[in-house]
């Protein structure tokens, strides 16, 4: 494990998850890290809640929650950190595109709206859940014509596939918004200020104690 002057943790952190993304956004905070990958069916998951009448928000914590508890099965004593975004459109919710025809049908949907990116992470230790939490972030797309439809959808191939939406924003994303209210971790897919205050309150992270203003 590199050392790093904020971790406090014995072992590193285990990221329950596959994304690139949040291993980025916790390792630039000097957090080391696990990958295990939680074996969920995210789709039963989801259609489940559906049919419950639960909304996109609370979707995105039931599947975060899903797979901090899938790996920490496996890894019982240690330290579990998961997460999970989903896309609402009016209420209505967006999974990750199967190809390229759907993420087409999706993004038409989207453009000239505004639609909002929910991010939720769940922290546990075995049995015990130490926090879960949720932020959100509000997209406007443009309105843009098929052609340039066409163009981004050549230009991202295999990857709009990758993300609910189809669309990354730390790549080519950008071209599709003309407005975004919300901080860069919650588009990325995690509640960052929530995750690193959790960990300090778990006695992993450096800076538990705040001096008053």
């Amino acid at each position: 494990m590199s050392a790093s002057p904020f971790w406090l943790g014995s072992e590193p952190l285990v990221l329950a998850s596959g994304s690139a993304a949040r291993r980025l956004l916790l390792e630039s905070c000097g957090i080391p890290l696990e990958i295990i990958r939680p074996r969920v069916d995210e789709k039963a998951i989801a259609a489940t809640l559906l049919e419950n009448r639960a909304n996109p928000a609370e979707i995105a914590i039931a599947l975060a929650h899903a797979k901090a508890e899938a790996v920490a099965r496996l890894q019982p004593a240690r330290l579990v950190l998961a997460a999970d975004q989903t896309l609402d459109l009016e209420g209505s919710l967006f999974m990750k595109p199967v190809d390229r025809g759907a993420a087409q049908a999706q993004i038409m949907r989207l453009r000239g709206k505004a639609h909002h990116l929910h991010s939720a992470s769940a922290l546990r230790r075995g049995e015990t859940v130490l926090w879960a939490g949720i932020s959100s972030a509000t997209l406007l797309m443009r309105a843009f014509d098929d052609t340039f439809l066409d163009h981004y959808l050549d230009a991202m191939g295999s990857r709009v596939t990758e993300t609910v939406g189809g669309y990354e924003i730390e790549g080519l994303g950008p071209h599709l918004f003309s407005e975004i209210v919300g901080d860069h971790a919650t588009i990325l897919g995690l509640p960052l200020f929530g995750v690193l205050h959790a960990l300090r309150e778990a006695g992993v992270l450096a800076g538990a104690k705040e001096t008053e203003a």
